[in-house]
């Protein structure tokens, strides 16, 4: 059994398929929840498409044609993934976190707050909008979403995750209603005058992690 605290931490060097990342989670749920596996944060992208999560509304799909459209798990609305977007998936056992999963989000979001703050950028939670966000100060009364949040729960091991918009194409997202709101926009590092690469966006991921969720990072390299 491994029941300790240790994280497993990995990363895809190429875009992965969604399907096939979903099946993997979900073999890796399965493993953590058996005690034959150590929890995992797994950073990747996708190729361009959207997904559905399990409050998404037909309407909201604008252009189905742009990008494959897959029915997701998690929770939420469409959303877009992509080259240039980094995803991280979460892989944890809440039962060993006092089975919060109110608790579990917030870490999430200050785990992304963190990570933000390392790039001069203030990310923010607004009430009932999820995600994180930012107020443009260039373009006043707008604010836009740079990094979002989907989870899933299955006996008490969360999977999907969170991301953060780094430098992926911005159009792209046109093609929906990101996450049901209409009337504010998608922002990224890049689009606010940051040059970060996916490595250095990583390295502040892995170092944040640590101080937030308080756990032991175990460097594995790619997925296996």
């Amino acid at each position: 059994m491994i029941g300790d605290d240790r994280v497993e931490w990995l990363t895809s060097a190429t875009p992965v398929p969604y399907g096939g990342a979903v099946a993997a989670m979900e073999r890796r749920v399965a493993e953590i929840h058996a005690g034959r596996a150590a929890q995992a944060v797994w950073l990747l992208e996708h190729p361009s498409l959207y997904t559905a999560g399990t409050s998404a509304r037909a309407e909201d799909l604008l252009d189905g044609g742009r990008f494959p459209v897959f029915a997701s798990g998690r929770g939420g609305q469409y959303t877009y993934h992509g080259p240039g977007q980094r995803v991280a998936y979460v892989m944890l056992d809440l039962k060993r976190r006092g089975s919060d999963v109110r608790a579990f989000v917030g870490h999430l979001e200050d785990w992304l707050i963190a990570t933000l703050a390392r790039f001069a950028v203030t990310g923010e939670r607004r009430q009932g909008r999820v995600g994180i966000w930012v107020a443009r100060a260039d373009k006043p009364a707008r604010e836009d979403k740079i990094a979002a949040i989907g989870l899933r729960i299955r006996h008490w091991v969360s999977f999907h995750g969170v991301s953060i918009n780094v430098a992926p194409d911005l159009e792209h997202f046109a093609g929906i209603v990101p996450c049901g709101v209409a009337e504010h926009g998608v922002t990224s590092l890049s689009d606010l005058g940051c040059a970060a690469t996916l490595a250095d966006v990583d390295g502040a991921l892995k170092e944040t992690f640590q101080a937030v969720f308080g756990l032991s990072i175990h460097e594995v390299g790619a997925w296996r």
